[in-house]
């Protein structure tokens, strides 16, 4: 499987399918590893801190999920078959999952969220076993490990405690979750509750979900500055070059 570096972040070159593939047969082989879905703001994070880019690099799946990274790769003349939204992709993989009966643990989001991201869940893909929730509220990491441990663990884990926190809890412990596949979905667990809404249809085709969730959350504007200043950084790249990181 091809990878293409976008600023020192190396991402798979894989469409929504093929990512749900992959993940899929990881779960059924029990190989321990953890999925992430850098947007701009995330390379930008990657790019200041060279740990936490290591960490991103050593997911089992680094996909796409801005249209920011998109273009980066035009740019760069890097491959990368298009976007792959972390929240498209986990519901794909929760529809596989269902199909296998497998257990998803739902970490993160304000209290009440992750419960009733759980309810819509188990309605809409019959078949998914949710083995437990856990609200991202928590005072230290070993309360959180324990509430999934004590769940009797799953087949995978939705971490949804925004970047770089999810990251870096699920890089740190992975080999003491009894979970097989973490994913970091940052604020997908509103979505799947229904408290926060997507972008209508046409937004996400044109690439402009970003637009419309910082039209809705206008206090959104301080971190979507770092989406021109990336693209300047991608841009200084293509012209005057500099070492892959």
């Amino acid at each position: 499987m091809s990878k293409a570096n976008i600023m020192g972040v190396n991402f798979d070159a894989v469409t929504l399918t093929q990512a749900a593939d992959q993940a899929m047969e990881q779960i059924r082989a029990g190989r321990k590893g953890y999925v992430v879905t850098p947007n701009p703001e995330i390379v930008y994070q990657a790019m200041e801190d060279p740990d936490f880019q290591d960490l991103v690099n050593h997911a089992s799946l680094v996909l796409a999920d801005g249209i920011g990274v998109i273009y980066a790769a035009k740019i760069l003349g890097k491959h990368l078959p298009g976007r792959v939204p972390g929240v498209d992709f986990a519901g794909l993989l929760m529809h596989r999952m269902a199909q296998e009966k497998m257990r998803l643990f739902l970490l993160g989001a304000k209290p009440g969220v992750a419960e009733m991201a759980a309810e819509n869940l188990k309605k809409k893909y019959p078949g998914l076993v949710i083995a437990g929730t856990k609200d991202g509220y928590f005072k230290n990491d070993s309360e959180a490990v324990a509430a999934v441990n004590a769940a009797g663990g799953a087949d995978v884990m939705f971490v949804c405690l925004g970047a770089p926190k999810q990251e870096r809890f699920m890089s740190k412990h992975q080999k003491e979750l009894n979970v097989t596949l973490c994913c970091g979905l940052g604020g997908s667990l509103d979505v799947f509750a229904g408290t926060v809404q997507r972008a209508p249809d046409i937004f996400i085709k044109l690439g402009l979900e970003w637009f419309y969730r910082l039209c809705k959350e206008p206090k959104r504007i301080g971190r979507m500055m770092k989406l021109p200043l990336f693209m300047l950084l991608v841009i200084r790249k293509k012209l005057f070059g500099g070492k892959e990181s």
